[in-house]
């Protein structure tokens, strides 16, 4: 027997609807850059909530198929501080014959695909939220939808974001594996880095002498450098290392890329200075030389416990009947890009699990309560700015 609601909204919450609507969304095939069939359902789907669109043209700078897409709601009060939510539109592959399976109350792809709950379950439980709230009459302020584009390589389409064409300033995104009750209200700084080690190339039998390998070289500037957990909130690692031409070839140079995140940018800073001083020594010692170059992929954030996006949402997860906790991440997502850019936010958790792989899934409780979330705030940021 079901747990009574204490949200009017969250109670008009569909879970049969929303369930079917996710299994929809879920199967369409749009990756990172082509998300062009979720942007087409959206098209039709959102006028008949009530919403108005506008595109901008964030993929013109990645050659994508459509850019980030603003849909608004004027609501029932447009007195009301307008609030956002987010989520991206696109996922990683492979998607292609995406085939979803229930089974135990959760729901999996067919093991042949990813599943795409990471992001489509958020946009799901969005759309039937709001259906919810107009099918209640639930009275409500303004509503935004803010969808990105190219998220799952980096943050690309938030980061090419005409922020213009807002017209909230505070909201949420539902994009993470803990269970719906999750507030996180901290997210890291982070910051590429490349190192080219150049040392000289020879033939192993014929000139042997004139070599200097880059290999041994970036190795032993490795053996020395700090990587994995640094300290607490801060991590390095070394991802890719590209070098080498022919197995009989001492090779010349080499690269190597890698990431540092951290809660604190000075640590950060500090981590990336580490990781180049410990290869130029290694270089010095060989005669060789190193060239470095970093880049900010997203800065951090951090947002007050008093906040009222906080209030709001730890009254809504109370509402339904579930327990709000609040914790940080060093996980990325489109949240620190909006932040960074003028609209403050939180990352909420909605229980998608494995994601970016086969074994990616959803429990139909997490869906179902990221719907009735969804329409809670909704309802308790109204509330909220009526008092």
């Amino acid at each position: 027997m079901q747990t009574k609601l204490k949200s009017r909204a969250a109670e008009h919450v569909n879970g049969d609807r929303l369930l079917d609507l996710f299994l929809e969304l879920a199967k369409l095939n749009a990756p990172s850059t082509k998300e062009q069939q979720v942007a087409d359902y959206l098209i039709k789907a959102l006028p008949e909530l009530g919403f108005t669109l506008e595109f901008d043209e964030a993929h013109k700078n990645f050659n994508g198929e459509v850019g980030n897409l603003f849909a608004w709601h004027e609501g029932s009060d447009p007195t009301i501080p307008p609030l956002f939510f987010s989520t991206h539109m696109d996922t990683v592959l492979p998607t292609e014959g995406l085939n979803p399976v229930i089974k135990d109350g959760v729901i999996h792809s067919d093991g042949t695909t990813i599943l795409g709950a990471d992001d489509r379950a958020a946009l799901a439980a969005y759309l039937e939220a709001v259906r919810a709230i107009i099918e209640g009459g639930i009275p409500h302020g303004p509503i935004e939808f803010i969808l990105t584009v190219n998220e799952q390589p980096g943050l690309v389409g938030a980061t090419y974001m005409d922020y213009s064409k807002a017209k909230s300033k505070t909201g949420y995104i539902f994009d993470s594996s803990g269970d719906v009750g999750q507030i996180i209200l901290k997210g890291p700084y982070s910051s590429r880095i490349w190192i080219e080690v150049q040392g000289n190339s020879s033939h192993i039998a014929l000139n042997s002498e004139e070599g200097n390998s880059a290999i041994l070289i970036a190795a032993e500037g490795l053996s020395n450098m700090k990587l994995g957990e640094i300290e607490e909130g801060t991590l390095a690692n070394i991802g890719i290392i590209n070098g080498g031409e022919l197995t009989s070839i001492i090779p010349g140079s080499v690269t190597l890329a890698g990431e540092v995140r951290s809660f604190s940018e000075e640590k950060l800073n500090a981590q990336l200075k580490h990781m180049e001083e410990v290869m130029h020594q290694a270089a010095l010692k060989k005669g060789a030389k190193v060239n470095v170059r970093t880049e900010k992929k997203y800065l951090g954030f951090e947002i007050p416990k008093d906040d009222i996006l906080v209030k709001t949402v730890w009254r809504a997860a109370e509402n339904i009947v579930v327990k709000p906790y609040l914790t940080e991440t060093l996980g990325g997502a489109d949240t620190n890009v909006l932040n960074e850019n003028g609209l403050t936010c939180l990352t909420l958790g909605l229980g998608f699990q494995n994601i970016h792989s086969f074994r990616e899934c959803i429990s139909i409780e997490n869906l179902h309560n990221t719907g009735r979330l969804t329409a809670a705030l909704i309802e308790q940021w109204y509330i909220n700015h009526r008092e």
